[in-house]
């Protein structure tokens, strides 16, 4: 990866937490450039990271892998301007949502090698969930090539199917938005208990976080790591078996079947 040419076309706060953690990977900044309509964004970057930047046609030309993060409406514009300037055999990562790879393909060349991602926004903590797919152009080295870039970021993995980018879409991509809910929520009924604001949230952040590093830690599932705090009897149980009560279970799969069955509509 670190003598690979790898062209950004966007710099939004994706392609820049990618190219931040890459630096920090060890990959040299002028092996990296960036295009974007944002001047701003590519000049901090720039003073950053070390990257190169320039127009789309130039930093295309002279890259081994193309990094499309562009937003899906102008996908197909970008992609035709692209097209030209690609070099045989360059790989093509795309982590824009909901573009499946039959309309990438179309737009730069059936032939082309493309990754199909779908990254998650605690990337840009470096702490992102990454769901990929290759098409059958891409070979075994551009795979983990590939693979290597996302996992930059966080965690990479592959996928059996492209139509399993649907339900990492669900679980994952639209996943910390459920936790932030539930923080939301958890922060809220803080206060309503009779806890200052901040202190509700101070310790509803610290307890979310405390539980991700624990579960992420342990050699024991999530279902186990609950029943070791759930003391017979006790608080915690009487919250649990209000939840379940609730249906708790059953909300979150049908949040998560909503949120897959939208990922298969947006993609046409």
């Amino acid at each position: 990866m670190n003598n690979s040419r790898i062209a950004f076309i966007g710099a939004g706060n994706m392609a820049g937490s990618l190219i931040r953690g890459l630096v920090a990977k060890g990959v040299p900044g002028q092996h990296i450039a960036a295009c974007d309509l944002d001047a701003a964004k590519l000049t901090q970057l720039q003073q950053e990271c070390g990257i190169r930047t320039g127009s789309m046609a130039d930093i295309a030309a002279t890259a081994d892998v193309v990094v499309l993060a562009v937003k899906p409406q102008g996908m197909a514009e970008v992609c035709a301007a692209l097209r030209p300037s690609l070099q045989d055999g360059v790989l093509i990562i795309s982590i824009a949502a909901g573009i499946p790879l039959r309309s990438l393909q179309n737009w730069l060349g059936s032939e082309r090698a493309i990754v199909r991602c779908m990254p998650n926004t605690p990337a840009l903590v470096l702490e992102g969930a990454t769901g990929l797919f290759a098409n059958a152009h891409t070979s075994t080295a551009q795979a983990a090539l590939a693979e290597a870039i996302l996992a930059a970021v966080g965690v990479s993995v592959w996928l059996a199917s492209e139509e399993d980018i649907n339900a990492v879409t669900a679980l994952s991509g639209s996943g910390p938005a459920y936790f932030f809910l539930l923080m939301e929520a958890m922060q809220q009924a803080g206060v309503r208990m009779g806890l200052a604001p901040e202190l509700a949230r101070q310790l509803t952040l610290q307890t979310a976080l405390g539980a991700a590093k624990l579960a992420v830690g342990s050699d024991v599932g999530p279902d186990e790591l609950r029943r070791r705090v759930t003391s017979p009897g006790g608080t915690t149980e009487a919250a649990i078996r209000s939840f379940e009560s609730a249906e708790f279970r059953t909300m979150v799969e049908q949040a998560l079947f909503a949120a897959q069955k939208r990922s298969v509509e947006l993609a046409g």
